[in-house]
């Protein structure tokens, strides 16, 4: 920030009052304004007052003129373009070593210039009047909703501009007065913005600024106009926007721009292209977006439906529907379809998620844009993010977890933890609605980087402590009323279960943590990775070795830092963790006990895939590659920089991600399409697919949300639970009728189909509310309709691409 501009100003005091249409008012203000002065010319020493007319159409300039007096300048604009302006003028022409911006209908008495002046003579470069702090007095309100507007005005230019400051828009403000010359000239807003602009300004160049409580009186004949509060607004995001760095624009351009890239062949057509990778996964969360849309809009509960499971249903909060962002984007999703409402959610959430790690790091760890950019780069598109962007919003769309983990730092460090506690509360709350389990990822991490700088660093954890554990349990008494219900909900409600089996040991391989993931550009390798994970969505960890020995080096080099340490720690631990209850030593037959087992039972964490634990490595690597790109740039010696950004490349060149792989989507059958269907399902009954859709073929649920969710399917792919323990299992619970007809799809054996069958069968359908069994061409499918015709007792019809067989004459 520049200095203050030197002056060659003799006064000592100047008065700025800007005016447009001003008649009525002006001349008592004046007059007030003067006399004052002049019984006070001890106090205040020379003296001029400027008089801005804004290209005012009534008599104002008349009046200032007839005033002839030589200490009284007017200083005139050609045409009206706002009080922005019009300070800019005024303040330019004034030659006093401090400045007083006033307004003109004089709201706060020219007494209580005293006041400010105090401030001034203690130090501070500016004191500005305030109606918001103790000591205040306002002896006539405005109307009730000006001041409520004003009130909501104040809350949030105190959030996005001048934090601190209760009152930046009361008009009477006292300046030093070359510092004042400076702001004003540099400022840019010509409306009611100006006095956020100019505060800005002394904030960003540290010059210390006091808020006075005044005493304060509404004038009639104001000129701030209910629309003006909008133009306020307005003026505030071009003063944010101009603040931003051209490096900062770019870093988000280009984050944009990669996850558009990541996601080039959806974007290709969204409603008719299909993520293979995703392997149902697509199907299903296209699913939970149309639902709760529908849900919304319907105003019914947007924690359970009946579409799927029927007649069971779905307890969506157990699931993971992303409330918070399926809810928002409803009007998308209702418009153009779940399709391209999860397409974009996808993109835009990736380009957040790199967003908030790049101003975090950049807040926390490195000031070079550069390097923060390549740390949030690495944090979010590391390999195991790639893969889960396949199939799993909720662990990709992490943009609440850097405002999350620098809300935690605030408290640590003491500044103003009530608040930022109730903030973290509401940041939690939220993030619970977006995805628990990547919550609870996140304060692993979280805690093991904790656990290392405490150690490393006992006087600040011994300070740290206290003002941190206090709002935690702000924001916990802040997020467990919003939570409450619906926690309840997911745990206690309709179709709730106590936990999800992944099998014995879900961890990764520690060969894993060194190879390649399938959708890397240059080493992919998709038979090895697919051999190392459990499925092509479950890629991790895939670090890739180069990397691994990148991050050793950097530790090994900035070993000094604690917060590399800490760091290393993290990513080391989480590492070890994620290789689950045990693991194998490569290429022995040694099997050791991994420290999984020691969470793998305690609630919570019995549902995690503990392989996912890895995936906290990702922002770990990314700032200590930040830290290294720093020092890389900082150095002079070019034989360093040289070998030490070649080392860079070398080690992320191989786990740069390759556009994920997109095909063909198939076809709706016209059945469903055009909806013939309709004439098949009665009120209260369901469509039957065959075999019933699961978490191995979810076609069916691309099927319902193309019909606008017009009928209910009995099976589906959603987390429910399953026997009297209520276990969880992906899929509704089984019945023989399912079982049989997807062991006939999937093995090309039938059985032989007697009495017993049929009277299962019935029963069966009896359950489903069965208006029609539908079955698509597919694998097996001549088994399959022979094997309804015996259960049924009749042929079934070809019909709009499919067999169909109607249930309706006793069947």
């Amino acid at each position: 920030m520049s200095a203050p501009t030197r002056t060659t100003g003799t006064l000592d005091l100047t008065v700025v009052v800007p005016a447009y249409n001003e008649e009525a008012r002006l001349g008592p203000t004046l007059e007030a304004i003067t006399g004052h002065l002049q019984k006070n010319e001890d106090r205040w020493g020379s003296w001029e007052v400027v008089v801005v007319d804004d290209g005012s159409t009534d008599g104002t300039r008349d009046l200032v003129t007839a005033l002839a007096d030589p200490r009284v300048q007017l200083v005139t604009s050609p045409r009206n373009r706002g009080k922005g302006h019009a300070l800019r003028l005024g303040v330019a022409a004034s030659r006093g070593a401090r400045v007083l911006v006033t307004d003109a209908d004089l709201a706060a008495p020219i007494e209580e210039l005293t006041v400010l002046d105090e401030a001034l003579t203690e130090g501070h470069a500016a004191a500005i009047g305030s109606r918001s702090v103790p000591g205040a007095t306002i002896e006539h309100h405005q109307h009730r909703m000006r001041e409520l507007l004003g009130r909501a005005g104040n809350l949030l230019i105190r959030r996005v501009a001048v934090p601190g400051i209760r009152d930046t828009q009361c008009g009477f403000k006292l300046f030093d007065g070359d510092r004042a010359r400076t702001a004003f000239a540099a400022s840019r807003l010509n409306g009611w913005g100006i006095d956020v602009e100019v505060l800005q300004h002394f904030r960003r160049a540290d010059w210390p600024v006091a808020e006075i409580p005044v005493r304060w009186a509404h004038q009639s004949g104001s000129k701030v106009r209910p629309l003006d509060y909008a133009r306020v607004l307005a003026e505030l995001t071009a003063l944010k926007a101009r603040a931003l760095r051209p490096a900062d624009l770019l870093a988000v351009t280009l984050f944009l721009l990669m996850a558009v890239a990541l996601y080039a062949g959806r974007w290709l057509d969204p409603a008719h292209r299909y993520l293979p990778d995703s392997l149902q996964d697509q199907n299903q969360w296209e699913w939970f977006f149309a639902v709760t849309a529908d849900n919304i809009s319907h105003f019914a509960n947007p924690l359970f439906t009946d579409l799927q499971g029927f007649p069971d249903g779905v307890n969506l909060m157990a699931n993971t529907v992303m409330l918070g962002l399926s809810v928002p984007f409803t009007p998308i999703t209702l418009l153009a379809g779940p399709a391209v409402s999860l397409a974009l959610v996808m993109t835009l959430g990736l380009a957040a998620t790199a967003t908030a790690w790049y101003w975090l790091i950049v807040k926390r760890v490195v000031r070079q844009r550069g390097a923060a950019f390549a740390g949030a780069a690495l944090a979010t598109f590391a390999p195991p993010m790639v893969s889960h962007a396949n199939a799993h919003p909720n662990f990709v769309i992490l943009f609440m977890m850097p405002l999350i983990i620098d809300r935690a730092l605030r408290l640590c460090e003491g500044e103003r933890v009530t608040r930022n506690g109730v903030i973290l509360g509401l940041m939690a709350a939220y993030q619970i609605f977006l995805g628990e389990e990547p919550l609870l990822l996140a304060a692993m991490g979280m805690a093991l980087f904790a656990l290392a700088y405490g150690v490393l660093r006992r006087d600040l954890a011994k300070a740290a402590w206290r003002p941190l554990l206090r709002g935690l349990l702000i924001g916990g008494a802040v997020c467990l009323p919003i939570v409450a219900f619906p926690l309840y909900w997911q745990f206690a409600g309709p179709q709730s279960y106590k936990s999800v089996l992944h099998g014995d040991n879900a961890g990764n391989s520690p060969l894993a943590l060194l190879s390649f993931a399938e959708r890397s550009l240059v080493a992919g390798d998709a038979d090895r990775a697919n051999a190392l994970s459990l499925n092509p969505t479950e890629q991790n960890a895939f670090y890739g070795w180069p990397l691994v020995l990148l991050a050793f080096a950097i530790v090994v080099r900035l070993w000094e830092r604690t917060a590399v340490k800490a760091l290393a720690f993290t990513a080391v631990a989480a590492a070890f963790l994620s290789l689950g209850p045990e693991f194998r030593i490569p290429l022995t037959d040694t099997v050791l006990p991994g420290p999984w087992a020691l969470l793998a039972k305690r609630p919570l964490f019995e549902s995690v895939i503990e392989g996912r634990v890895a995936m906290i490595c990702a922002p770990a690597l990314g700032m200590l590659l930040a830290l290294a790109v720093e020092r890389l740039a900082a150095t002079r010696r070019l034989p360093t920089q040289y070998f030490g950004t070649l080392a860079v490349l070398l080690a992320v060149l191989p786990i740069v991600p390759a556009p994920l792989k997109t095909v063909e989507r198939a076809d709706v059958p016209a059945f469903i399409a055009d909806g013939t269907w309709k004439s098949y399902v009665g009120k209260g009954e369901s469509l039957v697919p065959v075999p019933l859709p699961d978490p191995g073929n979810a076609q069916a649920l691309h099927w319902q949300t193309a019909a606008g969710l017009g009928f209910k399917l009995p099976g589906g792919y959603f987390n429910g639970p399953y026997g009297a323990e209520r276990v969880g299992i992906y899929g509704a619970s089984p019945r023989f009728t399912s079982n049989m007809l997807r062991d006939v799809r999937y093995t090309g054996v039938a059985p032989t189909i007697g009495p017993n069958w049929r009277a299962q069968a019935k029963k069966d359908f009896a359950y489903w509310k069965a208006g029609v069994l539908v079955l698509a061409p597919q694998g097996n499918d001549a088994l399959l309709r022979e094997t309804l015709k015996q259960l049924t007792g009749k042929q079934g019809k070809w019909t709009g691409g499919v067999w169909v067989w109607d249930l309706h004459d006793g069947t």
